[in-house]
C-alpha cells in the first residue's frame, strides 16, 4: 500500500464521521439554509488547510463555494461537487446516516456528500505526503446542480477557461467505472386546444384535444433513436372535464435526452414541426420549454485524461472501466467549454436519489479518494 492510500486508511473514522456530520443535515436545492450550512462546513475544513475560499452570495439558492490555494493561484485542475441533494426537509432526521454491512446510507451519502469528504482528504493526502499538487486544483462547490445549475453554471464555465483538466466528483460506479459521455436533457409541453361539445347531443361541433394530442404522442414517440442515443419520452398526458364532454383541453409533458448538442438541435426542430401540424381540423397546439443542460461529450484530449486514471488505478489495483450515462452533470458545462472532462470521480456508490437504497460502499472509499489525489499529482507532474 503506497504512502497516499495508506494516509486515507488510517484516518478512514475521521472521513467516516464527517460524512455522517454531512448527511445528516438537510441540503434540498431549495432549503438555503441546509446548504449553507453544509457550504458553511466545508469552507472551515477547506480553510484550516491553508486554502483560499471565496463565497458567491445567492438570495435563493445556497452560497457557492470556489476554493484554490491561493487568491492569486491558476491552477490547471478544475474539480466539480454540488451540495445540493434531491430530498426535502426533515429527510435527515426521518432517515439518518446509517452503516450496513459495509455500506452507508442517509439522503444524499452517494450524491454526493461522500465526494465532499473525497476532495477534502485528497487534498490532506497530498499535503500531508509532501506533494505541492493540491495548488494546482481549482475547486467548485455548487448549491443548485440538482434542478440544473442556473445560478452557478457561469461560475463553473468561468473557472473552466484555461484549464487543462476537469474532474467532476459525481459517485464512481460500481466495478470501478467512470463516466466520459453524458447524455443533454431538454422538457417541453404541449399544451393542446380544441372546442368543447356535449358527447352526446352533438359531438360532431366538438374538436377533441385529446385526439390531437394522441396523435402527436404517437409521432413524438416515433423520434426515439435508442442506437443513436436519443429518446423522447411523453412522461404525463392530461386532458378533458367529463366522460360525456369532447374535450377542449390537452396538455403533455415531454422529456428529451441526446449524445450531441447537434442532436440536440435536431429533436428540437422536430419538436416545433410536430407541434405546428394539424390532423384534427380546428385545434391548436403551443409548445413550451427548451433544452437545457447540455450532453457532456468527448473532446480533443479526454482520451488522455483517461489514460492517465487508468495507469493510476493500475498502481492502486483498480481496473478503471470507461462508461456512459443518460443522467446530466455539471460535466456537461466544463467539456462544452472544450476541457478534457471526467466525471464518476467520486467513492463508489448507487442508486441516486432513492429513499431507501442510496448508498456509498465504505471499502472502496480510501481507495477511490486516493485515485482522485493520485490522478491531481499525475497530472500536475505531466506525467501523462
Amino acid at each position: 500500500m503506497d504512502s497516499i492510500e495508506n494516509y486515507l486508511q488510517e484516518h478512514m473514522q475521521e472521513m467516516n464521521d464527517l460524512l455522517e456530520e454531512l448527511v445528516n443535515i438537510d441540503s434540498g436545492s431549495y432549503y438555503k439554509d441546509g446548504v449553507d450550512e453544509v457550504g458553511s462546513i466545508i469552507k472551515t475544513k477547506f480553510e484550516e488547510l491553508g486554502m483560499y475560499v471565496k463565497v458567491h452570495r445567492e438570495a435563493e439558492y445556497g452560497n457557492h463555494l470556489e476554493i484554490k490555494s491561493s487568491e492569486e493561484a491558476e491552477p490547471k485542475i478544475l474539480i466539480v461537487a454540488h451540495m445540493d441533494t434531491v430530498f426535502p426537509v426533515g429527510d435527515a432526521e426521518k432517515r439518518p446516516y446509517k452503516i450496513i454491512d459495509d455500506k452507508a446510507y442517509g439522503p444524499g451519502v452517494s450524491d454526493e456528500k461522500a465526494s465532499h469528504v473525497a476532495v477534502l482528504y485528497a487534498l490532506k493526502a497530498l499535503i500531508e505526503n509532501g506533494s505541492d499538487a493540491y495548488q494546482n486544483v481549482h475547486i467548485i462547490f455548487n448549491s443548485d446542480e440538482e434542478i440544473g445549475s442556473p445560478s452557478s453554471k457561469s461560475i463553473i464555465k468561468g473557472a473552466a477557461k484555461g484549464k487543462e483538466y476537469s474532474l467532476v466528483v459525481e459517485s464512481g460506479r460500481p466495478n470501478d467505472g467512470v463516466v466520459t459521455e453524458r447524455k443533454g436533457a431538454g422538457s417541453y409541453t404541449f399544451d393542446v386546444q380544441g372546442k368543447s361539445a356535449h358527447a352526446g347531443v352533438e359531438p360532431e361541433r366538438g374538436k377533441s384535444a385529446i385526439e390531437e394530442l394522441a396523435y402527436k404522442t404517437i409521432k413524438l414517440q416515433k423520434l426515439n433513436d435508442y442506437d443513436r442515443g436519443i429518446s423522447v419520452n411523453v412522461g404525463l398526458v392530461d386532458g378533458g372535464t367529463s366522460t360525456n364532454t369532447v374535450p377542449s383541453e390537452a396538455k403533455a409533458s415531454v422529456d428529451v435526452r441526446f449524445k450531441t448538442k447537434e442532436q440536440g438541435k435536431e429533436i428540437a426542430a422536430d419538436l416545433s414541426e410536430i407541434a405546428s401540424e394539424e390532423t384534427v381540423e380546428g385545434t391548436r397546439t403551443e409548445l413550451t420549454g427548451s433544452l437545457g443542460r447540455p450532453p457532456m461529450e468527448k473532446v480533443q484530449g479526454t482520451e488522455r485524461l483517461m489514460d492517465a486514471i487508468r495507469s493510476v488505478g493500475k498502481e492502486l489495483g483498480m481496473d478503471i472501466r470507461e462508461e456512459s450515462t443518460g443522467g446530466g452533470s455539471d460535466a456537461a458545462y466544463t467539456s462544452t467549454e472544450n476541457v478534457p472532462t471526467v466525471d464518476g470521480m467520486g467513492p463508489l456508490g448507487e442508486f441516486s436519489h432513492s429513499e431507501t437504497d442510496e448508498y456509498v460502499d465504505l471499502p472502496s472509499f480510501p481507495k477511490r479518494t486516493a485515485l482522485l489525489a493520485k490522478t491531481i499529482a499525475r497530472l500536475s507532474n505531466g506525467n501523462q
